[in-house]
């Protein structure tokens, strides 16, 4: 085990830029062409089965709109995830990592790590009962047996990232096949069909599927996935070759998944075309599905297909879950442990519960515990699109790539649709086990009830941290009680070497001026800013990102100003924590003043972490001027 508190590994570092991408033409499309499909098997995995076999057995096509909707809403989340991993070099656990609260981030880690076990859990599920279909194998052996498939992910790993890109291909070629054979074999009523794409909600019942579908269809896993899975691809970091990199993901996007839609439709209608239309209306399990798919259609080779798709789901979805999981303790936590370890552990913790489920309440509740699943999947949505979004509507982090408003406002209705939708499924399922607890109702009260108070409020706050954090405020530094003592006479001190730093925010022209005034010409200046990125962590001063160059052309920028009007100044980058690189770089240049602006961290984080003023004004022996930003008298350079 590794734990590394003070520098930010790449992600996935064992792939990372091991894509070559500078070709030409189709060559450089196929280049591209990857990422998306290991996320795609996300969206086709067992518990998007049970949920389509669900809604297309009980409401026919009535919700294959919730299906369309679902992948859009994946189309435009996805791209954003991509967007995000293209132009910061960071994965979206990487992202929140360098923005929120150590405390904050754990919880997050937390959360995300119980989305992936709840989407691990059905791929055990997937995996065993496809066993079960196929070979006759007990549930219960068929859950234990997938342990072994943790080897898998270590020995395709020494192949490289493309060869287990072709094997999820692969998979995903082998599932849509299946499929399309069996819409041929069922036959769905067309015009049926098309009804369903109008969207209806019958029931409290349909909502529950509902939310289950859009779980199991927009995974909150693939969003950390899909951020980091785009930087295994070795790009140019002009802003030329980043845009040239942003179109050709969402190409890849767009095809697998629109691929995987048309997977999760095909489930739902083969389930409305038979079950629902021989007035089946119960049939929820995949066990079930598969046992009368064959009478009903016919053909032993529709239950035969359904099986193996089946078994390729589970499969393919065990080595995404697998890289979701590295990526999610290693961004959130910078923390790493042995691959083969950490699939091992995720994968014991989504077998307990079904190993209490099979054994308790017997291989008949498998598919309600499916949708289940899926229903945790949903609820963790809210956690990791609300800061996606935020990441990517930061005009200072993002720069040119920042997303257009139409976009954002897309992001945020989506957002609030599944956050909206998740808070009335709550709020009826804690209501019905208050009322079905009867006198022990108590129990519900100190367990569920604060747990969902708590994660409304953490809700909130990734939701309004940026809004609040635009409120600039200045900690009041606490200036210790003294005896009064005489004033002598006090020379008017000269300063020669002047240290200036910068946040490229409005109160640096004050800063600057304040200092100019305090030196004069005859005097030297040092501009100073500090990049807080995880990748300049990593890097030091051999960082290549965005950020980073935008930094300093900036700091030229003011140098240049500076110099025209007759001043010497140069200028000093700095990687990593301000009140660390602060004063070393005061001391190197050997400053007699420091000017520094008052509003560098804002309100909530002061109250957090404490001001970056506070930090370097006790690490330095020198006089700190502190520049208040003002509103009514503005400095130009």
């Amino acid at each position: 085990m590794n734990n590394d508190s003070a520098l930010q590994r790449k992600s996935l570092s064992e792939v990372h830029s091991s894509v070559l991408t500078d070709r030409k033409g189709w060559s450089k499309l196929f280049a591209f062409l990857g990422p998306a499909y290991l996320v795609s098997v996300g969206y086709m995995d067992p518990g998007n089965w049970a949920t389509d076999i669900a809604g297309g057995s009980k409401f026919g096509y009535t919700l294959i709109w919730v299906l369309l909707m679902s992948n859009m809403m994946a189309l435009l989340l996805q791209s954003l995830s991509a967007r995000l991993g293209i132009v910061r070099q960071l994965d979206l656990a990487q992202a929140s990592r360098s923005t929120y609260h150590p405390a904050v981030n754990f919880v997050l880690w937390l959360l995300a790590e119980i989305a992936i076990a709840a989407c691990d859990l059905a791929e055990v599920l997937g995996m065993a009962i496809g066993l079960q279909l196929l070979f006759g194998l007990p549930l219960i052996w068929g859950v234990s047996l997938t342990v072994l498939d943790t080897l898998l992910l270590l020995v395709l790993q020494n192949y490289g990232m493309r060869k287990i890109e072709a094997f999820i291909i692969s998979l995903v070629a082998i599932i849509g096949g299946a499929f399309l054979i069996e819409m041929v074999l069922a036959r769905p009523a067309i015009g049926e069909l098309a009804q369903g794409f109008i969207p209806a909600i019958p029931n409290d019942e349909a909502l529950y599927i509902a939310i289950g579908i859009i779980g199991a269809t927009v995974m909150p896993h693939n969003l950390y996935l899909h951020s980091s899975l785009v930087q295994t691809r070795r790009i140019d970091l002009s802003e030329k070759g980043i845009w040239t990199a942003i179109r050709y993901n969402f190409i890849d996007s767009v095809i697998a998944l629109n691929a995987a839609f048309f997977v999760n439709a095909a489930i739902l209608v083969l389930a409305a075309a038979t079950f629902f239309k021989a007035g089946m209306n119960d049939i929820v399990d995949i066990q079930d599905a598969y046992r009368f798919l064959t009478p009903l259609l016919g053909t032993h080779w529709a239950s035969m297909l359904f099986g193996v798709a089946l078994i390729a789901a589970g499969q393919s979805s065990t080595i995404t879950g697998t890289l979701a999981g590295q990526i999610v303790m290693e961004g959130y936590l910078n923390l790493r442990i042995a691959p083969w370890l950490r699939r091992l552990i995720t994968r014991l913790i989504a077998i307990i519960p079904a190993y209490i489920v099979i054994l308790v309440y017997g291989e008949g509740e498998t598919g309600a515990l499916l949708v289940l699943s899926q229903v945790v999947l949903s609820m963790q949505l809210g956690f990791a699109i609300i800061p996606l979004i935020h990441f990517n509507s930061d005009k200072e982090k993002m720069g040119p790539f920042v997303i257009e408003p139409w976009i954002k406002i897309a992001a945020w209705i989506i957002a609030a649709i599944i956050v909206s939708l998740n808070v009335k499924l709550v709020y009826q399922e804690i209501t019905g086990w208050i009322i079905a607890a009867g006198d022990y109702a108590w129990i519900v009260w100190i367990t569920a009830v604060p747990v969902c108070i708590a994660a409304l409020i953490l809700l909130l706050y990734i939701t309004f941290k940026p809004l609040i954090e635009k409120r600039s405020a200045e900690k009041a530094a606490k200036i210790p009680h003294g005896t009064g003592e005489a004033i002598a006479d006090i020379a008017r001190p000269e300063y020669n070497r002047i240290a200036i730093c910068v946040d490229f925010s409005s109160v640096d022209s004050q800063a600057i001026g304040n200092a100019l005034a305090q030196g004069g010409t005859s005097a030297r200046y040092l501009l100073i800013h500090v990049v807080e990125t995880a990748g300049a962590l990593v890097y030091g001063s051999d960082i290549a990102d965005l950020e980073s160059a935008k930094d300093h052309a900036a700091l030229s920028n003011y140098k240049n100003q500076i110099i025209a009007k007759g001043y010497t100044a140069e200028l000093k980058i700095g990687f990593g924590k301000p009140g660390k690189c602060i004063p070393e770089m005061v001391k190197d240049f050997n400053a007699d003043l420091l000017v520094m602006g008052a509003h560098g961290h804002r309100f909530f984080k002061d109250l957090i972490l404490g001001t970056t003023l506070d930090t370097v004004r006790h690490r330095v022996n020198i006089p700190i001027l502190i520049v208040k930003e003002t509103k009514t008298a503005e400095t130009k350079l």
